[in-house]
């Protein structure tokens, strides 16, 4: 009988528990926050339409959060989430490398770096044994 968890399965729980959790809390703030990272941020930033593009994006983000949470069709999840932080980097971040410097955009993109490159682990390798996806994939032994 395989165990549910094991040393094997924690990095990407660990992961998957990130990653879903900064995009759920990240969604549900452009509703419950407008002003600050809703429709009011993506006014500030010059979207067109930015109540849509927010509550767009925060649907996305609560969605797949879940979805990555869950270990349920990790990889499809990833891919949205993943469009979102190579926007906001093209959007915000690329914009300050080039006004700022290199150190302050180091500062600023730690965190979109960090949640990128585990979307990216998570796109390459799925959610690990202990996720919805390994439970529902037959046993390949």
């Amino acid at each position: 009988m395989k165990k549910l968890l094991s040393t094997k399965t924690y990095p990407f729980l660990l992961c998957r528990l990130i990653v879903g959790l900064v995009f759920f809390s990240e969604g549900i703030q452009k509703f419950i926050r407008p002003d600050e990272v809703g429709a009011g941020r993506f006014a500030k930033i010059g979207f067109h339409a930015p109540a849509f593009w927010a509550h767009f994006t925060g649907t996305f983000e609560i969605v797949c959060g879940i979805l990555v949470l869950v270990g349920l069709t990790i990889r499809l999840a990833s891919i949205p989430l993943l469009v979102i932080m190579i926007t906001a980097f093209i959007i915000t971040k690329l914009p300050m490398l080039i006004s700022k410097g290199f150190w302050p955009f180091a500062h600023e993109y730690r965190t979109d770096f960090a949640m990128t490159l585990l979307l990216v682990l998570l796109l390459i390798y799925g959610g690990g044994r202990g996720s919805a996806d390994a439970r529902m994939t037959p046993n390949k032994t």
